[in-house]
């Protein structure tokens, strides 16, 4: 690292001297890392390996998203290299990749990595070496700190969003209702008890009660016991898929019918619903934001078909109803607006202006109503959610589009 940058500095100051004793620019080379006058080259890592190896499906499917970009033109007459490397989900190679990226690959910018251990092990070095780190697939609200991470930016509506959401629902429906927290002992779980606290404020005291649980734990029974013994209204279960299935399953064995709200990162059908059984979860509550290729609601949306098609052309290999490639998909769009913004000039400050710099943008595949926000001051992207609740056979969306709090 220091020998890189102590030739950045040698080749600029010789640059800035040439320049001025010629009255010329500095090279685009030295404007522009990662971009030359025919490329891009975007740099980003991934579980393609590890505990997580499924999620590894959303680089492929930009990747492909990427290859039809370029057989359309690619970007202000530039093709895009998508350069991605595989960390296994182990933070110590994810600092291995991303020096790698930077300092070798010499990437423009980095884009939607995976994992919140991942990339906490290499935020701080991103951002000291001014590098866009565009649209983690991450769900932790810190992703949101543009105070201490300028150059960072997450994607998809936190945790915390999810639960202010959750809670000003619920008092809309019992404005004296009181809540419970089932929270996993994380920064997840810890986001849940966060955006309750934000809407509730002094209430929360006298109006809340939580309960945690850590990931190893075998069940979280004694949990929701206790929770129940506080007799709320509502019961939040701000965890993973594992703990969300417990405590659909347990509530229904106690005989207790609170407005129960779970994570969405929680919410498959196939993962978490149907293992408990669809008649242990009726009335369940999640939150959506994208479109479900899945609803016959969607079948002749302009956007569910678009993506469908590209699935069919580019990525024949992805499975089209299987969340994480709309998902990929959906962030690889606003992407390509955010590069358009950029009218050519692909400094690496200018692409983090582009990227604070969206509004209301609509983007086909989000839930209508629903739009990407973006300022220095503001690296939430989406804070809207639509709620859904198990009724018959799976998920429907019901009521309006619901703004997570104004902090």
């Amino acid at each position: 690292m220091v020998s890189i940058n102590r030739r950045r500095w040698l080749t600029g100051a010789a640059g800035a001297g040439l320049a001025a004793v010629a009255g010329l620019k500095p090279s685009l080379a030295e404007d522009t890392p990662g971009v030359t006058a025919t490329e891009i080259r975007i740099g980003s890592t991934t579980s393609l390996s590890g505990p997580v190896s499924a999620l590894g499906v959303q680089a492929r499917c930009q990747e492909a998203y990427f290859k039809m970009l370029n057989e359309q033109g690619g970007i202000a007459g530039r093709q895009i290299k998508y350069i991605y490397y595989d960390d296994a989900f182990n933070p110590a190679k994810t600092v291995e990749q991303v020096r790698r990226l930077i300092e070798s690959d010499n990437v423009a910018f980095l884009f939607n990595m995976l994992g919140t251990a991942p990339n906490s092990s290499v935020v701080k070095y991103i951002n000291a070496a001014k590098v866009p780190h565009l649209f983690l697939s991450v769900n932790g609200d810190k992703w949101g700190d543009y105070k201490t991470y300028p150059w960072t930016m997450g994607f998809a509506p936190s945790a915390r969003t999810e639960a202010q959401v959750f809670v000003k629902y619920a008092l809309s429906q019992n404005k004296n209702a009181k809540f419970a927290v089932l929270y996993q002992n994380d920064d997840l779980g810890k986001d849940f008890v966060a955006g309750t606290k934000d809407v509730l404020g002094e209430r929360f005291v006298t109006s809340a009660v939580v309960a945690s649980h850590e990931v190893t734990d075998p069940t979280i029974d004694s949990q929701i016991v206790a929770l129940r013994g506080a007799n709320p209204d509502v019961l939040i279960s701000g965890t993973t898929a594992k703990f969300c299935a417990q405590s659909i399953r347990k509530i229904y064995e106690l005989g207790w019918k609170p407005m129960h709200f779970i994570a969405s990162g929680a919410a498959s059908i196939s993962s978490t619903i149907a293992p408990v059984g669809l008649d242990k979860s009726q009335g369940t509550i999640s939150s959506a934001y994208v479109k479900d290729v899945a609803d016959p609601a969607w079948a002749n949306d302009p956007g569910v078909k678009d993506f469908l098609a590209f699935m069919g052309k580019y990525f024949p290999d992805g499975n089209p109803k299987e969340g994480y490639s709309l998902y990929a998909y959906t962030v690889a769009q606003v992407l390509k607006i955010v590069l358009e913004q950029c009218n050519g000039n692909f400094t690496r400050d200018n692409i983090m202006a582009q990227a604070n710099n969206l509004k209301d943008v609509e983007v086909p595949t989000l839930l209508p109503g629903i739009r990407v926000n973006t300022s220095p001051t503001n690296h939430h992207p989406l804070q809207q959610l639509q709620l859904q609740r198990i009724e018959g056979p799976g998920w429907l969306r019901f009521g309006e589009v619901i703004q997570g709090a104004n902090l």
